[in-house]
C-alpha cells in the first residue's frame, strides 16, 4: 500500500492511496464519517427566573426559543476536542456524574437586547475548549430578556448522534488516467496550459491526463470531447473537510490507526473460526 498527501490544510485533506481494495477504501470513509471520537455539547440546565446585573438591572430569565431548541443548536456548536480524553462510560464513576477527564462544563450568562453568539460559551477550568468558531448565532434577546445557563460537554461518535460528527463531505474516487489525441482534439492544447500539474506523459500522437488534482479545465476537456478513460480500481483519490473540532491530518490519522485496530479483530476472530 503506497499513500501521499496531495493537499492539507487546518480543516480541509486530499490524498491518495495505492494498493487497496473498494472494501477497504469504503471501509476507511466509513470510519472517516462515523467513527472519529469528538467532544459535544449533551446536557444542558437553564435557569429560570428573575436575574440582576451588576448594577442591579432585573432581567426575565427567558428568551424567544424553547430551551430544547436552543439546546438542539448548543450541541451543534464545534467544539476543540482533546483525543485524550475518556468516554463517559470509561470512567470510574456513575453514568449521570462526570470528571475531568471526561467532562467539559461550560457556561452562559448573556442579557438583551443583544445576540447570543457560540462565543458567549465560556468553559470552566481550561480556555483551551473555547468553541472553534465565536460567531454562530445562537437566540437573539429582547431587551430585559436573559439566557443563564450550565452545559456538559462529553466524547461521542457520529454512530450515536449527528452532533459528534467530526467530517463532512467525505468523498472518495478511482484514479483516472484520460487519454486524449492531439489530432481529433482541439482542447488538448488548452488544458495542457491551464492545469500542467494534470498531465501524465505525452508523445507526439497522445497526451495523458488525471483529473486526481482539481482543475476547471479538465471539466471542459470531459464535457465536450470524447476521450479515452481508464480508471484504477485500486488507486483511490479521497478527500473531506472538518468542522474545526480536529484538525484535518488529525482526525486522519486517529481514522487509520482505528482501522489497523478493527482489521486486526476481524483477523483474530477469523483465526478463532
Amino acid at each position: 500500500m503506497e499513500f501521499n498527501i496531495l493537499d492539507v490544510q487546518d480543516r480541509y485533506i486530499r490524498f491518495e492511496i495505492r494498493g487497496i481494495t473498494p472494501a477497504m477504501a469504503n471501509a476507511l470513509r466509513r470510519t472517516l464519517i462515523n467513527d472519529i471520537p469528538k467532544l459535544a455539547i449533551h446536557k444542558v440546565i437553564f435557569h429560570h427566573g428573575q436575574i440582576r446585573d451588576m448594577e442591579g438591572k432585573v432581567y426575565d430569565s427567558s428568551t424567544p426559543l424553547f430551551d430544547e431548541i436552543i439546546a438542539h443548536r448548543l450541541g451543534l456548536i464545534p467544539l476543540p476536542t482533546d483525543l485524550n480524553m475518556k468516554f463517559r462510560d470509561e470512567c470510574d464513576h456513575p453514568p449521570d456524574e462526570g470528571c475531568p477527564l471526561c467532562t467539559v462544563t461550560y457556561t452562559l450568562n448573556k442579557h438583551g437586547p443583544a445576540t447570543v453568539y457560540s462565543g458567549d460559551l465560556i468553559p470552566v477550568g481550561d480556555d483551551k475548549f473555547r468553541p472553534v468558531d465565536p460567531l454562530i448565532p445562537i437566540v437573539k434577546l429582547k431587551e430585559h430578556q436573559a439566557i443563564l445557563l450550565e452545559a456538559e460537554a462529553i466524547m461521542g461518535t457520529a454512530k450515536e448522534h449527528a452532533k459528534w460528527q467530526v467530517t463532512s463531505g467525505v468523498t472518495y474516487k478511482y484514479h483516472r488516467e484520460i487519454r486524449v489525441s492531439k489530432k481529433d482534439s482541439e482542447l488538448w492544447q488548452k488544458v495542457k496550459d491551464s492545469c500542467p500539474k494534470n498531465v501524465i506523459k505525452e508523445d507526439e500522437e497522445y497526451i495523458v491526463f488525471t483529473d486526481d488534482i482539481p482543475c476547471k479545465a479538465m471539466a471542459e476537456l470531459l464535457s465536450f470531447e470524447e476521450p479515452e478513460i481508464i480508471e484504477d480500481d485500486s488507486h483511490f483519490i479521497f478527500e473531506f473537510e472538518t468542522d474545526g473540532s480536529l484538525t484535518a491530518i488529525d482526525t486522519l490519522e486517529y481514522a487509520i490507526k482505528r482501522l489497523k485496530k478493527r482489521f486486526a479483530l476481524l483477523r483474530e476472530h477469523a483465526a478463532l473460526g
